[in-house]
């Protein structure tokens, strides 16, 4: 009987204070005009993720500014990773995920971030919805480590190179220059793709 009470008063706690919290949340969300969301929306966007194609310019240019992970599986990576990315993985195999292993995973972050305290980090995972990147990412900021979002993941990268470089690209890029294979990131070629992308925070 005792152990009834102790969920029936823990279960009303959890929804008062989740009821108090919800309403906090709208109340700030209803003090912002529509213009206000959109202007969030696209500050948070722009400082989380990273265009694929900005990064593939980065890489033609031989810029050194940023790391590139891979959450994928060491499996997965060993087979096919994008060039220059490391891996840190957030998978035990294909199948099996690890996110469990928040030890394992934030000691390498930071000690990635450690030995390259000027470079922005940017992770990837399988695609575009996949959530690893994602989960990962809120991991670090409990963490106090804070990771930008490649735009797409590697399905998207090595099965879609159309999808996301301009047209005029086709021809000149090969998505085989920005894959490479075995444990070792790979370093990318050096490159004139005459990229139409501009330079600075409005660039592709």
């Amino acid at each position: 009987m005792k152990i009834l009470a102790v969920i029936l008063i823990a279960a009303i706690v959890g929804a008062v204070v989740g009821t108090i919290v919800t309403t906090a949340a709208l109340s700030l969300m209803a003090d912002k005009s529509k213009d206000d969301l959109i202007k969030d929306f696209y500050e948070i966007e722009n400082a989380v993720y990273v265009s694929p194609h900005g990064l593939r310019k980065s890489m033609d240019e031989g810029k050194d500014n940023f790391i590139l992970v891979d959450l994928r599986s060491q499996e997965e990576y060993e087979k096919e990773h994008i060039i220059g990315a490391v891996n840190i993985p957030a998978y035990k195999d294909p199948n099996t995920s690890a996110y469990g292993d928040v030890e394992r995973i934030v000691g390498a972050f930071k000690e990635l971030r450690a030995e390259n305290p000027d470079k922005e980090i940017i992770v990837y995972c399988y695609s575009m919805p996949c959530m690893t990147g994602r989960k990962i990412g809120l991991m670090l900021v409990e963490n106090g480590i804070y990771a930008k979002h490649l735009g797409i993941g590697w399905n998207e990268w090595r099965y879609y190179w159309t999808m996301w470089n301009h047209e005029g690209e086709w021809e000149s890029t090969n998505v085989t220059d920005y894959i490479a294979s075995g444990p070792e990131p790979g370093v990318p070629k050096l490159k004139n793709t005459g990229s139409p992308c501009t330079v600075g925070s409005l660039g592709c």
